[in-house]
């Protein structure tokens, strides 16, 4: 599933990876952990693609200010022109 800035949904799991995780022999804090990671995977996808690198190459500050300018958007311009949904 690609996402898309400023697209509507705000689902980084897929349903059917979500039943693959539930369907893991996993402890429910590790299916929690599991799927954390696979939507920060999306985001990190997303913020490397917007600075034109490998998410081997983003560094801390370039994901740090990438939030920040996310969190700018969402109060100066409102939820739906932000990436982030919440």
């Amino acid at each position: 599933m690609d996402i898309t800035p400023n697209q509507s949904s705000t689902q980084f799991l897929s349903a059917e990876e979500s039943a693959q995780v539930d369907a893991a022999l996993l402890s429910s804090p590790e299916k929690f952990l599991t799927r954390l990671t696979i939507s920060s995977l999306r985001i990190l996808q997303h913020i490397a693609q917007e600075y034109d690198v490998s998410i081997e190459e983003l560094t801390t500050k370039q994901i740090i200010t990438w939030f920040e300018t996310d969190s700018k958007v969402r109060r100066e311009k409102g939820i739906e022109e932000a990436f982030l949904k919440w």
